[in-house]
Formats: structure tokens, sequence, C-alpha cells
């Protein structure tokens, strides 16, 4: 088990979400599902919470209704080797109902936001030299899902 685990606030959506995402990610599950009783802010019965692991790492979902919402201030980077991998979840993420946005970032059905990445960026934007790590920031700032062969361009100049 993890020392820290995302809990993830849904209206109601939390055992539809866990499902969606354990089937998007490889190596994923869903864990146990709890539901509310008698007395409880949402209809008895009603799932409460549902744990589920993706790629090893474990997350709650949890029904507590309208009272929160999602935003770009917290969001989760799937790092991928090939552009493949970008595309296969973007497509994904952004089917039946998710919105793109900039610079790799998406949110998907539910509103959780995502950022969809080669594992190659954060050694490029960490590279000493400004220039090289100014020409992918500039790239990066004109895409929407992100172009890997268009950001090695930019990175070798």
């Amino acid at each position: 088990m993890h020392a820290i685990t995302p809990c993830l606030w849904f209206d109601t959506q939390a055992l539809d979400a866990a499902t969606f995402y354990v089937s998007v990610f490889d190596k994923s599950k869903l864990g146990k599902v709890s539901h509310y009783g008698d007395g409880a802010p949402l209809p008895k019965g009603t799932v409460l919470t549902v744990t589920f692991e993706l790629n090893g790492q474990e997350f709650m979902g949890l029904n507590g209704g309208p009272v929160f919402k999602f935003s770009e201030a917290v969001s989760f980077v799937v790092n991928c080797e090939t552009q493949e991998e970008i595309d296969d979840y973007w497509h994904k993420f952004t089917a039946d109902g998710g919105q793109e946005g900039q610079c790799g970032w998406l949110k998907d059905k539910f509103g959780v936001s995502w950022q969809i990445a080669p594992k190659v960026i954060g050694e490029m934007m960490a590279d000493p030299d400004p220039n090289k790590t100014n020409r992918v920031m500039q790239a990066v700032m004109q895409m929407v899902k992100i172009d890997l062969q268009t950001l090695e361009a930019a990175y070798y100049g």
C-alpha cells in the first residue's frame, strides 16, 4: 500500500469513474466498494467509496454530492514513452465528453484533469542549455495534444 492515496470527490459517479480509469490503464483493478446506509447525506445504497489501482498507484473515489468540483489546480501526469501511447491515452480520455486543453492537458468526462506527456519532456526542460529549453517551451505552448516529433525537432534545433 502506498503511504499517500489520492481521493477524488465525485457527485455520484465514483464507481463509473473508477471503472473507466481501470479500463484505460494496464495493470489496474477495482478494489472495495462501500455504500451509504440509513441517515446518510445520499440515499441508502448509493456508493460511498470505491478503491481502485492504476499501474500500482492506489486511488479512492468518494461520492459526496455536488459540494466540490474538480479544477486544473490538481492533475495527474501520464508519462508516455511513444507518440502512440500519447495518442492512445489522449483518445481514451477525450472520448465521450472529455475536453482537450492546451500543452498536453485535458479533462476527462468526469472533469478530472490529466497531463498526457512524453517522459522525455522532463529531461528536455532540465537541459542546462536555455536555448533548448526555450525552444521546447515555445513548441509546447503551441500544442494541444503533444506531438513528440515536433518537440524533438524543437529540442535539437
